[in-house]
């Protein structure tokens, strides 16, 4: 077991470089999502680039409390990253705990904030049109005559149109929910090993330190 001071250290110095490079990940994922014209207007690119952007600031606060074995940036670095992994624990389980009705229900909330430009950019996308008969009826769907004519190759063939964006969308948004559950529940356990990690660090002696000075 790393039970030494000297592993204790070097163990909490790699965990927060692999949380830099996590951040670094988030952060370069949300501008390619501001950037793509497909999710330009999705609130949860903001919230992924600002979880970059904490978790950066964080990981370099817990990086410079592990190189200097500095009691107070230890302190604050071990509480904010319990309730850090409080909050994604919290947000993975949900994830993984939503069922499909429930996808449905927050896809529907989706399409009737965005508007009709990039409801049509999706219908193009995944060649779909409307999203679902039940809130077509309030929503009329922009138009689908390009994609229907991706659809319906026979000319001969009358009242063609695509299917729904729900169904070809039930499968994505699933896996999304699935895939953002297990990440989160992974990375949240890492988070907890790094808050018991910090706590046996900071308790610790420097064997090159004046036993005087330890806090």
């Amino acid at each position: 077991m790393c039970g030494g001071f000297t592993c204790s250290k070097n163990a909490l110095i790699a965990l927060n470089v692999l949380y830099i490079v996590v951040a670094f990940i988030l952060i370069g994922v949300a501008v390619y999502g501001r950037a793509a014209s497909l999710v330009t207007n999705l609130p949860i690119i903001g919230g992924i680039l600002a979880c970059g952007i904490i978790l950066f600031l964080i990981s370099v606060l817990g990086l410079l409390g592990a190189v200097k074995h500095h009691q107070v940036m230890l302190f604050f670095y071990m509480v904010i990253l319990f309730l850090l992994f409080l909050i994604q624990f919290s947000v993975a389980c949900a994830c993984l705990g939503v069922n499909i009705a429930q996808q449905e229900q927050l896809a529907e909330q989706g399409w009737s904030r965005v508007d009709n430009n990039t409801r049509m950019e999706v219908q193009e996308v995944f060649t779909c049109c409307g999203f679902a008969e039940s809130i077509d009826k309030t929503i009329a769907p922009p138009s689908c005559e390009n994609v229907n004519a991706k659809c319906c190759l026979n000319p001969n063939e009358k009242n063609c149109v695509c299917p729904p964006c729900m169904q070809k969308l039930q499968d994505t948004i699933n896996y999304a929910f699935k895939l953002c559950g297990w990440i989160g529940l992974f990375f949240s356990l890492t988070e907890f090993m790094g808050v018991l990690l910090t706590v046996r660090y900071r308790n610790q002696k420097d064997p090159r330190a004046n036993p005087s000075a330890f806090l």
